[in-house]
């Protein structure tokens, strides 16, 4: 079956409002890939059904990154059953992290989740996220962290995945990965790109062996107000577009 027919089909099936989340959310997948953070199969990024409560989209297990289309992804319940017919599977610690979090934090509609080697070193690192560069100032404002239980695959994590993370959009799992969420695909996205570079440039500082230079707290605690004025308050808004445009030149095959 071509894309084109796959596309069609499942267009038909879904409303307008969600398969622009398709849209954006396979967008997503794409520049995933595109920016080196994927881990072959085994991360995943969700988004929430319009209108439908309780039913989100979510990698079909077994995809690379780069192949997924807004056709493709899976669409499951609260209970991570397939909505629609797909001949795919769904990652089981997926499920358990994105459910936890779409459930206890009702006004977020993404979450990023990657497995990157500058994210988990960090991740590894016992002071975590270190104030060493205008990247890192943005996450610190209110970043969380949550301690290595093992691969995410018992419900009863999920509580405690959802308390750590609190109010934030920026989580960093402990030996294991980072993770953002926001009131958009769009969010989600820009928010991973701001904490996967101050994690690079973290690691990339440190190996320089030489004494780093920390940003006093009260600069860190003004970031958010310096965030709306550099993006002139329109938030992920501002670049996000230009992501798509650029998807559209080297990869529009996210939109079938």
């Amino acid at each position: 079956m071509s894309h084109d027919t796959t596309m069609s089909e499942v267009r038909r099936q879904v409303t307008p409002e969600e398969w622009q989340t398709r849209v954006e959310l396979a967008a997503a997948y794409r520049l995933v890939a595109h920016f080196g953070w994927d881990d072959l199969i085994f991360t995943h990024i969700s988004a929430r059904v319009p209108g439908q409560p309780g039913q989100f989209l979510i990698n079909p297990y077994g995809m690379l990154f780069d192949e997924i289309t807004a056709s493709s992804l899976v669409k499951v319940d609260h209970e991570g059953q397939p909505m629609m017919e797909t001949e795919y599977d769904v990652n089981p610690a997926g499920f358990v992290i994105h459910s936890a979090i779409h459930d206890g934090r009702p006004e977020v509609q993404c979450v990023l989740h990657t497995h990157t080697r500058y994210g988990v070193a960090v991740s590894a690192q016992k002071d975590g996220l270190l104030p060493i560069s205008q990247q890192s100032i943005f996450p610190l404002v209110r970043l969380a962290y949550h301690d290595y239980e093992g691969v995410a695959l018992r419900d009863d994590e999920k509580p405690r995945l959802v308390d750590d993370l609190g109010a934030s959009n920026f989580l960093i799992l402990r030996n294991h990965g980072l993770l953002t969420c926001g009131r958009s695909v769009a969010e989600a996205v820009l928010a991973m790109y701001t904490l996967e570079s101050a994690c690079r440039i973290q690691i990339l500082a440190q190996s320089g062996g030489s004494e780093l230079t920390r940003i006093p707290q009260t600069i860190i605690a003004d970031a958010v107000n310096q965030s709306r004025q550099v993006t002139k308050g329109k938030g992920a808004g501002l670049a996000w577009p230009g992501l798509l445009r650029r998807l559209d030149r080297i990869d529009p095959g996210y939109k079938h």
